[in-house]
């Protein structure tokens, strides 16, 4: 089976995109003095490894080749945003990663659903877990700055923040029975 052209470009983003999240984060982390918050970021770095390496088994099953033009641009970004780490301050670099990690949920999930509408479902608990854990990391960030007198101004710049995210998973759903959350699995703002 060749997966749809959309499905297709998804895997191949996300495949470059966990990269530049995880040279970001290795930025990020290099730039925070807290210790614990460190640890938990250098944490998140290695789940976008292995989601990395989840999305291309998928995509090796599939033949869908890696796209050079998104492992460049990924790089570029990843490696750009790592830098600035050092210079922004430390509210900003949270709060982009929050973002950034709201959005990369839907993604996952929309990876199941494609393969969902094209009668595969061997991959929806692998794509909805690691939905489940951008969840976990979009929350862990927003933990980090729900308070900061930012919030409402970045809040209503870049709607994303306290009151407003780019999906609707609950991270307490990642237990039930796979059926359920198929049933109604989207919960993203597309």
């Amino acid at each position: 089976m060749q997966p749809q052209p959309e499905l297709t470009d998804l895997l191949q983003m996300a495949y470059s995109a966990e990269k530049a999240a995880a040279f970001a984060y290795i930025g990020h982390a290099g730039s925070l003095k807290n210790e614990e918050v460190k640890k938990a970021v250098n944490q998140i770095e290695t789940d976008e490894w292995n989601h990395r390496r989840e999305v291309l088994a998928i995509m090796n099953e599939y033949n869908v080749p890696v796209s050079k033009w998104y492992e460049l641009r990924f790089h570029v970004i990843g490696r750009t945003i790592g830098a600035s780490c050092y210079v922004i301050g430390w509210f900003m670099p949270i709060y982009f990663a929050g973002r950034l990690e709201s959005g990369n949920v839907c993604e996952y999930i929309r990876m199941k659903d494609y393969f969902n509408k094209a009668g595969i479902t061997k991959h929806d608990k692998i794509l909805y877990e690691m939905g489940i854990k951008e969840r976990e990391h979009e929350d862990y960030f927003l933990s980090l700055i729900k308070d900061s007198r930012l919030m409402f101004f970045f809040e209503k710049v870049f709607g994303w923040g306290k009151s407003e995210s780019f999906n609707q998973v609950n991270v307490a759903d990642k237990n039930k029975d796979l059926n359920t959350i198929n049933s109604n699995s989207t919960g993203c703002k597309l």
